[in-house]
């Protein structure tokens, strides 16, 4: 009998994991988008703030900042200097001990010899070097003091180098002098145009254990040394000078004992000349308690290194900025597995809001495509709907589909119909094609039919919003964005007859296509020219004569500006006379036409009330003044309850 075993799964990314919601995260990017934000700008907040389920960028760097502060504190660079003292103290002190009990003048000779040692480690290891040691205990003392620091140079120089220097013998030494050898002549031959792969792959054949890393070519394994270089440099330079001088004086006097000191100079001065960019100064703060060897010192100010330079890459704060720029490898050292495995998640977001038909364009320059167009106005609507506790196509009515009496005659259903069904033309389509190959009759789009009916409800209808600066100071900008767009998503999904024109306005007025709407960034511009925007309202009222007009106007000021005869608009504060009057005749010119305007006033400023009671009386319309974080249900509650009247 068979049996399971079940354990941690690590072949990749989890295929279990709940997927994530590409079209909240649009919704996510919409509302920055509506509040101003470019496309490119609204998906890097996306991508940096993260949405439901996916950690965002920020929450990445903050826990790599989280790790560099372990890493600070796990302890001093000057560990090297403080075990070379005790084991050179504690050498000294088990050769007096051996001295003391001999009476001789030699060994009152060695005694004094000791008493005049130099204070300085570097010195005193040095001058030691020829010393007879008579305690057998000292002399082993002693060399563990010089193996452990030819170990912790080699090891800072070569990351790992301590596990293969694990014994060291005179054949590890001999060995470590041949790698170096067949290392620089590998770059001299690199220099003349002369290296080829083979040569690599020989070298590390030979040589590879020095490696852990495990480089694939020489320029993989020339930037890992010279990067470990410039971090042991720079733990140089975070040691005081004192220290600092005693641990390059005890560094070079390790290599020069072991044969190895011009070999490894060569190999210094090629990987500084053939990296340049690197930082190859400047310390760090460790604060600590323990010291830390000279190996262990190096590579943790060689991972704070990698942590400075992953915290920008995820901060994606210059010019550029991609998230391929993230190393993944990089964060899966730092912080583990699952986070790398949120980098990737973020990155087939972005690529499922292209794939999935959202964004288009280049990554600086990203453009909504007409379906995130449609989608973002879903979800402006559905926030104010959820906002006035209400929902789309509330009002009582007693018909089916488009109100209007029937004509008689069918046409082809198109999206967004909401005219009956014919039932029978529809399965009389399917009949002529016949059944499929089983036998079973099949609708298809293209089958179903609908009954036209007269559009004698239908509206015209024009939302006026202001977009001058005050808009912006007074943080009404997004609201009436939102409210733009959910008005003209209800109109055109819900109420497919009516005809919708968003018209904006500041020193002039325009018309608004829906993705120029969404994408429509702040403009720092004066002026609230209603009179431009009426007279554009007006021919759109113009163009659909049978319907009823619907004029909704959102402002937070009275009229600062006109059109002129030759087209140019002319901004006056305070308003000028002709400015008011002007605005006022296409008022009175909406009132021929039969539309009552409905004017949501958004501050509470008496110009605008007197403006606003002139246009009311003048007009017969009316004044609301909403809370604008509720803007949009009023809008869209007018709206429907003048459809209910209808």
């Amino acid at each position: 009998m068979g049996g399971f075993r079940y354990g941690r799964y690590d072949d990749g990314p989890d295929p279990l994991r709940p997927p994530y919601d590409v079209r909240s995260a649009l919704d996510d990017l919409g509302r920055s988008v509506m509040a101003g934000a470019s496309p490119t700008r609204a998906l890097r907040d996306l991508l940096r703030r993260g949405t439901r389920g996916l950690t965002g960028l920020d929450d990445l760097a903050r826990r790599i900042r989280e790790r560099g502060r372990e890493l600070r504190s796990r302890g001093r660079l000057d560990g090297t200097l403080e075990e070379a003292r005790r084991l050179l103290d504690q050498a000294v002190g088990q050769e007096r001990a051996a001295l003391f009990p001999d009476p001789g003048d030699d060994a009152r000779l060695r005694e004094s010899e000791l008493d005049d040692l130099p204070a300085d480690p570097a010195a005193a290891i040095r001058r030691l070097s020829d010393y007879r040691w008579r305690s057998p205990d000292a002399r082993e003392t002693f060399d563990r003091l010089r193996d452990l620091l030819r170990r912790e140079v080699l090891d800072a120089q070569f990351r790992g180098m301590k596990q293969a220097m694990a014994r060291g013998t005179p054949e590890d030494l001999r060995r470590v002098g041949a790698m170096l050898d067949a290392l620089n002549a590998m770059l001299d031959a690199d220099n003349r145009g002369e290296h080829t792969q083979g040569d690599f792959d020989r070298f590390m054949a030979e040589f590879g254990d020095f490696f852990p890393d495990n480089p694939r070519d020489l320029d993989e394994l020339v930037d890992s040394l010279a990067r470990q270089a410039a971090a042991t440099q720079r733990m140089l330079d975070s040691l005081t000078p004192e220290q600092r001088a005693e641990l390059l004086e005890l560094s070079r006097q390790a290599m020069e004992d072991a044969g190895l000191a011009d070999a490894m100079q060569r190999l210094g001065e090629r990987l500084r000349a053939r990296r340049p960019d690197l930082a190859w100064s400047g310390g760090v703060d460790m604060d600590g308690t323990a010291g830390l060897g000279m190996g262990d010192a190096t590579a943790a100010v060689a991972e704070l290194a990698d942590l400075a330079e992953l915290e920008e890459a995820l901060g994606q704060g210059y010019a550029g900025a991609r998230l391929d720029d993230v190393d993944a490898d990089a964060v899966r050292r730092a912080l583990g597995r699952s986070a790398a495995e949120e980098l990737e998640r973020l990155r087939e977001l972005e690529r499922e809001l292209r794939d999935q038909g959202y964004l288009s364009g280049a990554r600086n320059r990203l453009e909504l495509t007409p379906k995130a167009v449609r989608r973002l106005g879903e979800t402006a609507l559905r926030d104010v709907l959820s906002a006035s506790g209400g929902r789309a196509g509330s009002h009582e009515t007693r018909d089916v589909g488009a109100a209007g009496e029937l004509t008689g005659t069918t046409r082809p259903w198109r999206f967004g119909d909401e005219q009956p069904l014919d039932a029978v033309r529809t399965l009389a389509n399917a009949a002529r094609r016949g059944p499929d190959d089983g036998g079973r009759l099949r609708l298809r789009a293209d089958d179903f039919e609908v009954a036209e009916t007269e559009r004698r409800d239908a509206a015209a209808v024009c939302l006026l919003v202001d977009l001058s600066y005050s808009m912006v100071q007074r943080d009404l900008w997004g609201a009436a964005k939102q409210t733009a767009m959910a008005l003209h998503a209800l109109v055109s999904t819900r109420f497919p007859q009516d005809a919708v024109e968003i018209i904006g306005f500041n020193d002039h007025a325009r018309v608004l296509a829906p993705r120029e709407l969404a994408e429509l960034s702040l403009e720092p511009v004066q002026g609230t020219n209603l009179h431009h925007a009426l007279l554009l309202a007006g021919r759109h009222l113009d163009r659909h004569p049978g319907f009823e007009p619907v004029v909704l106007v959102v402002t937070d000021g009275e009229p600062t500006a006109h059109l002129e005869d030759g087209g140019f608009p002319l901004f006056s504060y305070p308003p000028a006379r002709r400015t008011t009057e002007l605005t006022l005749a296409e008022v009175d010119r909406m009132t021929r036409r039969g539309a009552r305007i409905t004017v949501f006033s958004l501050a509470d400023d008496p110009r605008l009330e007197e403006f606003v009671t002139a246009l009311v009386a003048r007009n017969g319309g009316r004044t609301v003044r909403p809370d604008p974080d509720r803007l949009g249900s009023y809008v869209v509650r007018d709206l429907l309850s003048r459809r209910s009247r209808r």
